[in-house]
């Protein structure tokens, strides 16, 4: 008898401890308090209160009075917003690669009610609703979008979670991801991705650099070219200019000149003022003869200075007074003179040629 007991007794403590292991533990904010028949109810907290087994009321914080035997606080449900730690899993993305991600999740009851009697655990409930939607998110993007939208990721866990716990009398507040471990591998070819990005970066930027670098050199080159074009154009212009009223300086001093030397011929001894000059000019250009050609042509008397004084002369007379019929005789037969002497000088010239 004794025997029977004892393994009566070891059988129901074995199926009471797989039952404590199998079952989570149960979240109660302050326990289950005894029916005192005066009760004080805190703040942000609901008691749920049985009446012979069934559901009576819910106790508003302050002071209430419930019947003994009868009324039994069956359970204690706190409204202050809860934070649940959401264990470590395993979730595989779109592009193949298993990530080990936990998180952290927000929740507060709004219905003590169905809270009590919708589930039996509602924070393990939410737990497990939690990693299931985190685990079929994930299953929908791949490894880099992860990381780039975690914020649309916690969005759609807590939308899921909230669609899926109305009925438990629960609002989940927010979803925050902790951390994302990546297998080794993984991150070593991710590291060499951002090495790389980082290089092509730097290469981009080093031709842009040389491109605007051609690009400033050129436009320079540019505008020193239109630079100097204009300041050439410029130049010319000046030149021109100054060319110009040098021009027109010495038209001016010439005809200044003129004037004075007519000025001068008309009056007393102009002739013989005019026969000077006109015998300067002679014996000045008869000292460059040969100086600058072999070949030249000579007068037949080129060292007798007065006939070719008075023969220049002449022919200003001619000019200035105008011709009359003598003068047109003495003028022919002088030149036709000049011109036998001449003609004369030159054969005699062409005959020593020969000769030597």
């Amino acid at each position: 008898m004794l025997a029977r007991a004892a393994r009566g007794t070891g059988a129901l403590l074995l199926k009471g401890s797989v039952q404590a292991c199998a079952r989570p533990p149960r979240r109660a904010s302050s326990g289950l308090p005894r029916n005192t028949v005066v009760l004080f109810v805190p703040q942000q907290e609901a008691w749920v209160v049985e009446r012979m087994g069934r559901f009576h009321r819910i106790l508003e914080p302050g002071l209430n009075i419930l019947i003994p035997v009868l009324d039994r606080i069956r359970y204690v449900q706190s409204l202050k917003e809860i934070v649940i730690n959401v264990p470590e899993q395993s979730a595989v993305t779109l592009d193949n690669v298993t990530l080990q991600i936990d998180g952290v999740l927000y929740l507060r009851i709004m219905d003590p009610y169905k809270a009590s009697y919708g589930v039996e655990d509602p924070e393990y409930a939410v737990t497990q609703l939690a990693q299931t939607t985190m685990r079929s998110e994930l299953g929908k993007l791949s490894l880099d979008k992860v990381f780039r939208e975690r914020e649309s990721l916690n969005a759609s866990i807590v939308d899921a979670i909230n669609q899926a716990a109305d009925c438990w009398g629960i609002r989940c507040l927010r979803y925050e991801i902790k951390d994302i471990h990546v297998p080794p591998r993984v991150k070593e070819s991710m590291q060499m991705q951002v090495e790389a990005e980082r290089r092509k970066r730097a290469t981009v930027l080093e031709s842009e650099g040389t491109r605007e670098s051609a690009i400033n050199v050129a436009e320079g080159k540019k505008q020193a070219q239109i630079l100097a074009s204009e300041a050439e154009k410029a130049e010319q212009i000046n030149q021109a200019a100054g060319e110009a009223s040098a021009v027109l300086a010495k038209a001016k001093a010439k005809a200044e000149a003129i004037r004075i030397l007519a000025a001068a011929l008309t009056q007393h001894n102009g002739d013989a003022a005019a026969s000077l000059t006109v015998a300067e000019q002679y014996v000045s250009a008869f000292s460059k003869l040969a100086k600058d050609s072999n070949t030249i042509l000579l007068p037949s008397n080129p060292g007798d200075v007065t006939s070719m004084v008075a023969q220049a002369m002449g022919v200003y007379g001619a000019l200035t007074k105008g011709p009359g019929p003598e003068a047109q005789d003495s003028v022919s037969s002088r030149s036709s003179r000049d011109a036998r002497s001449t003609d004369a000088s030159l054969d005699e010239e062409l005959d020593r040629v020969k000769l030597s």
